[in-house]
């Protein structure tokens, strides 16, 4: 599947990561700062591109059909994947 580039995959996971821009990584549910208005990663094919990034691979299964519909997916799996702690807290949401 090729990326349809509607940036949920850049706004629902969290990026524990320092990332350029965001040195404290990127909270869940927050769009990153180097996602552009057209919902293209600014950092597409540089050596800047986060790891996380880099390992993230589009499927049908994560993202569905509609923008909307892979925010609902990959909102759940960083839900699902999140630490207990963070579960409890409700944070990302």
């Amino acid at each position: 599947m090729n990326c349809k580039k509607c940036g949920a995959c850049c706004i629902a996971p969290s990026i524990a990561t320092p990332i350029p821009n965001m040195p404290g990584g990127k909270p869940a549910g927050i769009r990153c700062a180097n996602l552009n208005g057209r919902n293209e990663c600014t950092l597409y094919g540089q050596a800047a591109r986060p790891a996380f990034c880099l390992g993230w691979q589009p499927s049908p299964e994560v993202c569905g059909s509609t923008f909307e519909e892979a925010l609902r997916r990959i909102t759940a799996l960083e839900h699902a994947s999140a630490p207990r702690d963070r579960q409890r807290l409700g944070a990302g949401t």
